[in-house]
């Protein structure tokens, strides 16, 4: 079997990662067991939910386990098998690790992948994979946007929120952004089609709150939450009667103690909900949404950008600019 290079989590990280939690070694691959087929894997997903996993607290996955490699969604090829329905030179995508190889398992996470229905292999770790499929079930199930709605996004610029905000416009609402800096800012408007932009940076909670105000002054329908601390509590000052707030992500809060919700009396005042959303309770209906979404991509309705760093090397660097913002799309790392 080959050698492979894995990306291991050597410690918890306290706080912000930092390199020493982290270590790049060469190892000996498993030989196959029957029932198991080997992976090459090509391109990693990189995702800020990836920060939660390495710690050790209870949640909606198993912490990784030390000197383990870091738990991602990635792409590969098979490259050996002892599994039925799995055959060398086949694409598939799963749950694995940065890692040069996986072992999969017939019943596991990883299933076959066709590279001739999306422009690019690599789309199937953003729009039509689990990135695309928490906008799609995230702003059209949990959301439930109506016609006329205005649509706060936060975290905008993102995977998911560049998405959600380009969903909000096809399903006829008003889209208003908040992203770090006058470039991410314009990228909204200029390329994803939002109303209105908000740069955060510079800004506290009430210049925020006053600043969204101006963006909507008939206040917010909806809020796809991707950022959480002061950003959600000026959002929650501008809610509208029987406003919905879908719950995605707390990048804010990821490396530092938890800040919380302190506007949470808006709910109350305004009737409205806050709901948590997960995109593993959709796998099921991925197919559907892929559907929904084909049409609209090959249309243009939908465009997607993907920051592909190369060099498993490169992981912890890779990694981080989802918390620096320097990426420009959707994280991915090709390992090969």
């Amino acid at each position: 079997m080959p050698e492979n290079r894995r990306f291991l989590l050597r410690r918890r990280p306290d706080g912000e990662p930092v390199r020493e939690d982290f270590a790049l070694v060469t190892q000996q691959t498993p030989v196959l067991a029957d029932g198991q087929f080997l992976i090459r894997n090509h391109y990693a997903s990189l995702d800020p939910a990836m920060r939660g996993w390495m710690d050790d607290a209870e949640s909606y996955m198993p912490p990784i386990p030390l000197d383990n490699p870091v738990r991602a969604s990635t792409i590969g090829m098979v490259e050996e098998s002892r599994a039925e329905g799995f055959a060398p030179g086949q694409w598939v995508m799963g749950l694995n690790g940065i890692e040069d190889y996986s072992v999969g398992m017939v019943g596991g996470f990883t299933q076959p992948i066709d590279p001739a229905m999306v422009p690019q292999v690599t789309n199937y770790l953003s729009l039509f994979g689990a990135v695309g499929m928490t906008a799609y079930f995230g702003f059209f199930d949990v959301c439930e946007p109506q016609k006329g709605e205005t649509v706060l996004v936060t975290g905008a610029a993102g995977a998911v929120g560049s998405i959600v905000g380009q969903l909000a416009k096809i399903a006829g609402c008003r889209a208003i952004g908040i992203a770090g800096g006058p470039e991410k800012c314009a990228r909204l408007t200029g390329r994803y089609g939002f109303d209105a932009a908000i740069d955060y940076r510079g800004k506290d909670e009430a210049a925020l709150t006053h600043a969204i105000a101006q963006a909507a002054p008939d206040g917010v329908d909806i809020i796809f939450e991707n950022v959480g601390g002061i950003i959600l509590d000026a959002g929650l000052t501008n809610l509208n009667l029987h406003a919905r707030v879908g719950l995605c992500g707390l990048i804010s809060e990821y490396n530092t103690p938890p800040r919380g919700a302190r506007n949470l009396w808006q709910l109350i005042v305004n009737r409205a909900s806050i709901r948590g959303l997960l995109v593993a309770d959709y796998v099921a209906r991925f197919g559907e949404g892929a559907a929904k979404m084909a049409p609209w991509a090959a249309s243009g309705q939908i465009v997607i950008d993907e920051h592909i760093d190369e060099g498993i090397e490169n992981a912890y660097d890779a990694f981080m600019r989802l918390f620096a913002g320097t990426n420009q799309g959707k994280m991915i790392l090709k390992l090969t």
